[in-house]
């Protein structure tokens, strides 16, 4: 070889090198989700959803890190006299497109939220009769009438770039288009690529009003619907960073065997097994009283064992998750009694021979499968036929709308949408709320209803505590629905990244989701 040869192979393998350093050099964490992801932050609900929202948006007020109740996020504080809220905001933020961000955007988006009618704007129906800027950094919510938990509620609208919406329009759409694939946030991320099928690629917009974690990621792939085997695969060749929280337990235990930290996130979330009440035999109570006796508890618990240091799940002794407002920890958890399910069956108007019994399990979630299959081997000594359905989540979500179509019995775990025990509750259970995944136990009870209209507008805590106490009892009582645990969500995350906000208690935020704040993680390697 020539010494100009040499020189040239010499340069090639340097400019490689370079190349590879350089590439290794980008923070990169990938991370997964089961469910479709949908990026407009009016139409956002699920957890998903959550975890974009909280990454491309800002809101008015955050959940308390390490504790109960919100924070100030991008108001600095604010006044309540009696049911109007006065907001003064930062003046220091400005959205990824450079504009400031003022009074005038959080009206604008308010307004785009209720106009379209989707997500989480059903918190806000009837409770808000306007929202005014009176300064350029002042913004007043004036309600209809008190409603206690309004702050909590704040955590679900995201501000958006009024300017950059309205750029984006169509035909008056709000730019629900161009949203679809596009972000108009404030946020600690822009979107660099959205399939809502496939992956979501977030890049880091710099200049936040809240500094990042050492480390944190330059670049978040955020996929959807990993199989468990393909997470398993990724993660052991240290080409994936943290699980999503659906994956079966023994997965799980294979990736801490693996090496992997477990970390579980609590979240006010229920695990519910949602029965269709407008629907024969499960509407009538005695039936439903049968199938809550029956269910084997202590089965379903060990289901959710990964290991004996993590479980993915803890049990119930009503609707509330521990640490709500109604939440009583001397109520004993639920337990199966066999005897008490014939009682109540005997009572049923129904013969079960002649009413078999559909139950969906959600397709992207294959671990749910054990759960049906203990329903069909228990129920069926109880005289049920019962049908299992493995259901993509799509179809589900269309199939809930209506009692008609919707599954005799589904679980599915559902948060609190805030801290307050109202965004639960009032969403599951008040018959005002249109039919869909949250609401399918489709329950109608006017003195639950009295309670949950109550708990809206009772501002002392003493008395909503008694409140939302006698709503549990009701629920307990009238099973809609079949308290299997509180969910306590997994996560596997790979040796040489930190997922700070849940390794450390005092940084844990109390709604899940939330604490999948991706410039609050570290990649270290």
């Amino acid at each position: 070889m020539t010494s100009n040869a040499r020189l040239l192979a010499g340069t090639t393998i340097l400019a490689v090198s370079l190349s590879a350093m350089s590439a290794h050099a980008e923070r990169v964490l990938r991370a997964d989700e089961v469910a479709v992801g949908e990026i407009d932050p009016a139409k956002a609900t699920d957890y998903a959803d959550t975890v974009l929202a909280i990454n491309l948006y800002d809101t008015l007020v955050y959940p308390k890190q390490g504790g109960s109740g919100v924070q100030p996020h991008l108001a600095t504080d604010w006044t309540i006299d009696g049911a109007t809220y006065t907001f003064n905001l930062r003046q220091d933020v400005t959205f990824n497109s450079g504009n400031p961000l003022t009074a005038a955007d959080v009206v604008y988006s308010f307004e785009r939220m209720m106009a379209m009618g989707q997500g989480n704007s059903s918190l806000f129906a009837g409770v808000i009769d306007s929202v005014e800027a009176s300064g350029e950094y002042t913004v007043v919510f004036n309600l209809s009438s008190p409603f206690a938990p309004f702050l909590s509620t704040l955590i679900r609208m995201p501000i958006v770039d009024m300017a950059t919406v309205k750029a984006n329009e169509v035909d008056g759409d709000w730019a629900s288009t161009w949203m679809s694939q596009n972000s108009a946030g404030s946020g600690q991320y822009i979107v660099a690529s959205h399939d809502p099928q496939t992956e979501t690629v977030l890049t880091y917009e710099g200049d936040y009003f809240v500094e990042p974690a050492a480390s944190y990621p330059e670049t978040v792939r955020f996929s959807y619907g990993l199989e468990p085997s393909t997470v398993r695969a990724l993660m052991s060749r240290g080409e994936h960073d943290i699980t999503s929280q659906w994956l079966p337990p023994e997965v799980y235990a294979g990736l801490a065997k693996d090496g992997a930290t477990l970390l579980t996130e609590a979240g006010l979330t229920g695990e519910y097994f949602k029965l269709n009440t407008q629907r024969a035999p499960l509407d009538d109570v005695h039936c439903r009283r049968a199938l809550a006796y029956a269910f084997d508890y202590a089965t379903m618990g060990q289901l959710t064992q990964i290991n004996d240091e993590t479980s993915t799940g803890k049990p119930m002794s009503g609707a509330i998750p521990a640490g709500m407002v109604g939440y009583d920890a001397t109520k004993a958890v639920f337990a199966q009694d066999m005897a008490l399910a014939q009682e109540e069956l005997a009572k049923c108007a129904y013969d079960p021979s002649e009413y078999p019994l559909d139950v969906a399990f959600i397709a992207e979630t294959p671990a749910r499968e054990r759960g049906a299959l203990m329903m069909q081997a228990i129920y069926s000594q109880l005289g049920f036929s019962v049908e299992i359905s493995r259901t993509p989540w799509a179809l589900l979500t269309e199939q809930v709308t209506a009692p008609a179509t919707a599954p005799h019995v589904v679980e599915i775990a559902i948060s609190a949408a805030s801290p307050d025990t109202d965004s639960l509750l009032y969403a599951m259970y008040h018959s005002s709320q249109p039919p869909t995944w949250i609401s399918s136990s489709y329950f109608k009870n006017e003195a639950l209803d009295a309670l949950l209209d109550q708990g809206r507008v009772e501002t002392d805590a003493a008395a909503r505590e008694d409140i939302y106490g006698q709503a549990n009892d009701i629920l307990a009582s009238e099973v809609p629905d079949i308290f299997a645990y509180e969910l306590l969500s997994p996560f596997a995350v790979r040796e040489g990244v930190t997922y700070h906000n849940l390794a450390d208690p005092s940084r844990t935020y109390p709604v899940s989701g939330f604490n999948m704040r991706f410039a609050d993680i570290s990649v270290t390697e």
